[in-house]
């Protein structure tokens, strides 16, 4: 073969040769590039396989400090309602115990008067039970004959006082609306004052004779002058409706004693009329008056017993409501509690309350300072209704809308103690899982 024909065969294999080289880079890549895929994948199993999730400890949640008894509103019976408070024994902070006076009502003297009036009605209604007992005698009839004309002349002196007592309250509610009226016509008159100050002004700013400012000054007059004319006639019908419960109550209990006492005239009459004689039947009737007249006076006992507000049980005075001479409103006198036993309403989130079990123990810290330290107690009780959240995190990001079930932790005596003062206080709780 000639040198020439050699050099066309080499010039013709070496496109194969650049093929096969490329074929060759290209799988040492792909090999290259396997080997450190699996190499990569191998470190991030073994990354994941260390990587593991702590154990939950503890829920935390935001709570409040009461009573474990209930926060108790005392007030007088409803039937007395609209009454003032005539003397207050008890101060904010008192510890008191179950049964002891708390207040006394305005009512107290009168109630207590008619207790020893119907004590008196119980030895009448026995000295008549002895007479009849002891039979007829010129002096049991001459005694029958005093006593009927001592209750008349009680029945006399009731109609007299209470009639006097109504005249009181009328003549009073009479010169209490005139005043009342003055004081609105003169506000009436203010009003059309301001009415025509602010009309002249308006008239005149129109104009530009005067400034906004001085507009906006008759302005205000006049709706001073509205709202002054308004509390005037509020003040008249408050006025005019107390005083006329006060006149419609007093006649209730003119006719109420009226009627007690004719009564009482009648049956002393009967007695004086059957004294002569005794018979069963009027054995039968002397002792139901006895009893009738002890029921009576038991009825007054009771009635004063209303009088006083006493507390439930032993407890701790929270605030007091009213005052003396105030009216006891819907407030009540005072608020109770027996906070000798304290707890801590804790709000726990909707996606904790599943880890939460009675009997766990759990630390409280006060958010706000208001104890040192902490304290402990123990879940109780676990609610069973989910809500939404009452006590706020200060952090103004809070969700205020979180979904969240309360939960009781119960504090010991000692702990009890330390936050018997804090009613309502914010705390932190840590229930430990």
């Amino acid at each position: 073969m000639s040198k020439p024909r050699l050099m066309d065969k080499l010039q013709k294999l070496q496109p194969n040769n650049k093929l096969i080289m490329a074929l060759c880079l290209a799988g040492l890549a792909f090999v290259s590039a396997t080997t450190i895929y699996s190499v990569n994948q191998n470190t991030v199993q073994e990354e994941t396989r260390e990587i593991k999730p702590q154990p939950i400890t503890a829920v935390t949640a935001l709570g409040r400090i009461e009573p474990q008894g209930q926060l108790i509103q005392l007030a007088p019976a409803p039937d007395l309602g609209g009454t003032k408070i005539a003397q207050l024994l008890v101060e904010e902070g008192d510890r008191v115990s179950a049964g002891q006076i708390i207040a006394r009502l305005d009512n107290y003297r009168r109630a207590n008067a008619a207790v020893a009036v119907a004590y008196q009605e119980i030895k009448i209604a026995q000295a008549d039970l002895a007479t009849v007992k002891a039979g007829a005698k010129q002096g049991d009839i001459k005694a029958q004959a005093a006593n009927l004309k001592r209750i008349q002349a009680q029945l006399e002196g009731e109609i007299v006082a209470n009639e006097a007592e109504v005249a009181r309250l009328k003549a009073q509610l009479e010169t209490e609306q005139a005043e009342k009226q003055a004081v609105i016509n003169s506000r009436q008159a203010e009003l059309r004052n301001a009415q025509s100050e602010f009309q002249r002004y308006q008239q005149l700013a129109q104009a530009g004779a005067i400034s906004d400012s001085d507009l906006d000054s008759r302005r205000l007059m006049l709706s001073t002058a509205q709202n002054a004319l308004l509390e005037a006639q509020s003040s008249y019908n408050l006025t005019n409706r107390t005083l006329q419960q006060q006149i419609n109550q007093a006649q209730a209990i003119a006719r109420q004693n009226k009627d007690t006492l004719q009564e009482q005239v009648m049956e002393a009459e009967a007695t004086l009329d059957s004294v002569g004689e005794v018979r069963e039947v009027d054995l039968v009737k002397a002792q139901a008056g006895v009893d009738r007249a002890i029921a009576a006076w038991r009825q007054a006992e009771e009635d004063l017993e209303l009088t006083n507000v006493k507390a439930p049980t032993d407890g701790q005075i929270i605030k007091i409501n009213a005052y003396p001479g105030e009216i006891v409103g819907d407030d009540g006198v005072v608020e109770f509690a027996n906070t000798n036993n304290m707890l801590v309403v804790a709000e726990v989130y909707e996606s904790d309350i599943g880890m939460v079990k009675v009997g766990q123990t759990a630390t409280i810290s006060s958010e706000t300072g208001a104890f040192e330290g902490e304290t402990t107690g123990r879940v109780q009780q676990i609610g069973l209704k989910i809500g939404k959240q009452d006590v706020l995190n200060t952090d103004p990001a809070a969700d205020v809308d979180s979904r969240v079930v309360e939960v009781k932790i119960y504090l010991d005596r000692e702990n009890s103690d330390r936050v018997a003062h804090l009613t309502n206080s914010k705390a932190i709780v840590k229930i430990h899982l």
